[in-house]
């Protein structure tokens, strides 16, 4: 475009010019540089919890969900519908439709309790699973915790062809002229969400794929994530590798981490690496540093006596400046005089000044090296740099005794940290020995393909949370629950309480799929979605891992693989509890408010940090109020109780979150002002509106 506008500015009849500019003005507008795909509308929405009234938009469970009808007669069992493309009457039975939700229709979801798991019942984490389509899950995640999240870790479908994902509730294949395209915007639409969530002083986001779309894939989050620092990482996860015919065999997939704000790897141990050394060379190495240089500084040239007998370092001479000829400098009798210089001749600077090397002397932190005469400088010289004598301070590097020279002799106790490198090969990672030969062991067979390797996905959390013990991490691709079996074997290793959301949907393989509607089942039936992914595979993992037994309630065995010396036998289980709820969506017309609020009291929950068992209500009545100091919230229901309500929180200082119920928003800043470092938040009396998600999708 800009060759093109340089021609045009060659035109001489200047409205010819000006006309021409114009309209290659608007379609510069409309190019778009960088990652280009198509805009597919966003995905439609099965309602299954939302009941069929006339007027609602609604599909076939057996079709395209987005070919829509709308409802215009029910008469007992049967629904009249008119087809919004061909306006075609069509009757169905009631049990063959199900309600949908388009672009920007609002909706109302809640999270319905579907079971838990508790094998810590003094502690305060709650780890949660969420069974929904994840982009609604986590339009909902932003009310609850915008910009808290410490972790999003996602393994997102592959785009093999394979049919291993859905668009618009339809499998995506091979054959799709438009996979790649719609894999993106579906990719997209959920990352600028997930955006939403990170916390941008300090937070991380991995993401998983492999050779299909990870130049896709790449391209999208540069594009989306400017800010962040991003790299990529070649992790081997077959060791065994993948046959192809005619191609090389695929051993490796890769790690995109995209680092925010204060975020950076932890250091780690590498247990095959040499001894740690601790002396380093006390000559500056970068020219800039040379003699004369104002980085280098005026007094950092100087003379180091080295005695020639002993080899050790004799005294300390004064700095030269620089206008003077080092040879003018008066040689030691017995010594060799030693300057900072490069084999080519050229002067150098020392990394201290001579006040600091005495120093450093006296206390046997430097020292000479082997002589070499083939070089300059006869003798390297040789320090510890702050860091080193700050561990020795701190005892992790230990003096066992001092050289002849004077020089320390030193171990350290353990092994120093390292910054871990961008190619992994670790046998741990193996995806089939410590995936899928992991699951089967608590599946007694196989119920999930292609699972993480357990310690792949905890390697890749520890280096971002290693110091974050209270972290919350998300996964909203949550398959078969790896994530949270992981976040679990941190907080065994190390004593945090890292908190985990995960999010999948109740999918069931193809094949499944094909025997369930030749039996006549389909989506929504009880018996089509207890073998979907998150009842049959995410929810029995998590309870047989944090209880320590297989399906069938015999003990785990075996080991888990640690950092450290500490032992955690699987058969142990977990310190830890976990909520499984149902994204639902409710009807706004059909329900009372009264029955809103004990729909939405586990959102507020959460809302709350999810602190405790999730409450429930007990009978019909609504309460005035909820004081709940096991879960450190409260909520004030109707205001005419504020006094009473106030007074209840003032005997339980441990509560952390106040809600309170009132259309008044000048009422409700009087209410929260004696509330200071309280987390304090309004509730519409219709309460449905408060959680209206999807209006900007």
């Amino acid at each position: 475009m800009a060759l093109l506008q340089d021609l045009i500015q060659q035109i001489d009849d200047p409205a010819l010019r000006d006309r021409i500019l114009q309209e290659t003005n608007k379609l510069l507008k409309q190019k778009k540089f960088g990652l280009v795909f198509e805009e597919h509308l966003p995905e439609c929405t099965p309602l299954y919890d939302v009941p069929i009234r006339v007027g609602s938009k609604v599909a076939v469970k057996t079709g395209y969900v987005s070919d829509i009808y709308t409802v215009v007669k029910i008469d007992g069992e049967e629904i009249q519908c008119d087809r919004r493309e061909t306006h075609e009457q069509k009757t169905f039975r009631l049990d063959e439709l199900v309600t949908v939700a388009e672009f920007g229709e609002p909706i109302y979801p809640t999270l319905k309790p579907i079971d838990f798991v508790e094998n810590a019942p003094n502690s305060d984490l709650w780890h949660t699973l969420i069974e929904a389509d994840n982009y609604h899950a986590l339009q909902l995640l932003e009310y609850l915790y915008a910009e808290k999240v410490d972790c999003i870790y996602i393994d997102p479908p592959y785009n093999t062809g394979a049919k291993d994902w859905k668009y618009n509730n339809d499998y995506v294949d091979s054959s799709d002229a438009y996979r790649h395209s719609k894999w993106l915007s579906m990719m997209e639409k959920r990352l600028k969400l997930a955006k939403k969530l990170l916390n941008p002083a300090d937070s991380v986001l991995i993401v998983t794929i492999d050779e299909k779309e990870y130049l896709h894939l790449g391209c999208l989050l540069e594009e989306m994530f400017p800010e962040a620092n991003m790299q990529m990482i070649s992790s081997v996860i077959n060791p065994y590798g993948t046959q192809r015919l005619n191609e090389f065999s695929r051993n490796d997939e890769y790690i995109f981490f995209l680092m925010f704000g204060n975020a950076h790897p932890a250091g780690i141990v590498n247990e095959d690496a040499p001894e740690q050394t601790y002396w380093k060379t006390f000559r500056r190495g970068d020219l800039a540093s040379r003699r004369g240089q104002s980085k280098g500084g005026k007094s950092q040239f100087y003379p180091i006596y080295v005695n020639n007998k002993t080899r050790a370092i004799a005294s300390i001479g004064d700095p030269i400046p620089p206008e003077v000829d080092r040879f003018s400098v008066p040689e030691k009798p017995g010594c060799t005089t030693v300057f900072p210089l490069r084999d080519d001749g050229t002067e150098m600077n020392w990394c201290v000044r001579p006040e600091t090397a005495r120093q450093l002397l006296k206390n046997g932190y430097i020292k000479a090296g082997k002589e070499n005469k083939k070089t300059k400088q006869l003798y390297p010289i040789l320090y510890l740099r702050s860091g080193t004598i700050d561990d020795i301070s701190t005892g992790k590097l230990v003096i066992d005794g001092y050289d002849r020279d004077n020089s320390i002799i030193a171990h350290y106790v353990e092994k120093k940290e390292q910054m871990p490198q961008t190619n992994w090969h670790f046998k741990e990672h193996s995806a089939r020995d410590y995936g899928s030969n992991l699951l089967r062991s608590i599946y007694k067979g196989k119920r999930f393909v292609f699972p993480k390797s357990l310690y792949a996905v905890k390697d890749c959390i520890y280096l971002f949370t290693k110091n974050k013990p209270n972290a919350l991490i998300v996964d909203f691709f949550a398959g078969s629950g790896t994530t949270l079996h992981a976040v679990n074997l941190l907080n065994a290793e190390d004593g945090g309480q890292r908190k985990c959301i995960m999010i999948t949907n109740n999918e069931v393989s193809v094949d499944e799929a094909k025997i369930l509607s030749a039996r006549g089942f389909h989506p929504g039936d009880i018996e089509w979605e207890k073998l979907g992914i998150a009842r049959y595979v995410n929810w029995p993992r998590t309870v047989c891992t944090i209880e320590g037994h297989d399906v069938n309630g015999n003990p785990l065995k075996g080991k888990y693989i640690t950092n450290g010396d500490k032992v955690i036998h699987m058969s142990d289980g977990f310190q830890a509890n976990a909520a499984y709820f149902k994204l639902a969506f409710l009807d706004k017309t059909s329900i009372a408010l009264g029955r809103q609020f004990r729909e939405l009291l586990s959102v507020l929950w959460m809302k709350g940090g999810a602190i405790g068992k999730c409450p429930e209500l007990e009978g019909d009545e609504l309460p005035k109020m909820l004081i709940l100091p096991k879960n450190k919230m409260a909520i004030l229901i109707d205001e005419i109780y504020y006094s009473e309500f106030d007074e209840q929180l003032r005997q339980h200082p441990e509560i952390q979150t106040v809600f309170i119920v009132t259309d008044s928003e000048s009422a409700y800043r009087t209410m929260i002002r004696s509330y200071e470092g309280k987390s304090c938040y309004q509730l519409y009396r219709d309460y449905l509106d408060n959680f209206r998600i999807n209006t900007g999708r």
